[in-house]
């Protein structure tokens, strides 16, 4: 019973951080955008859905693993993190170029600052 609520508070409070990076900060949706910031070294922190292909997450992990870029895998389907990010429509995976005013890239469980 605490476990789940502290993952909701987490699942909440990663919500509000992503809301402030898009009203304030700079990013990217969809695979093919995630992978060119990658490639290009912009990207700060990747957000995966739960339920993004296992050959799409794979490739992300593997890109992210090379430019040492933190990962999040969202506790989420793809309609869920959409909604998080302000969107109507599903979004697979996303790339944080700049946070804002959000401490987004410092306070992601999962993710490890360099």
């Amino acid at each position: 019973m605490v476990s789940a609520k502290k993952t909701k508070k987490t699942h909440e409070s990663i919500n509000n951080k992503l809301a402030l990076v898009m009203k304030s900060g700079k990013y990217t949706l969809g695979y093919k955008t995630v992978l060119k910031t990658m490639r290009t070294g912009k990207a700060k922190l990747v957000i995966i859905s739960n339920n993004c292909p296992p050959l799409r997450k794979s490739e992300i992990e593997y890109y992210a693993m090379l430019g040492k870029v933190d990962v999040h895998h969202y506790n989420g389907n793809n309609v869920e993190l959409g909604t998080a990010c302000g969107k109507l429509y599903r979004v697979c995976c996303l790339s944080i170029v700049a946070a804002g005013d959000s401490d987004i890239i410092k306070s992601t469980p999962g993710a490890t600052t360099q």
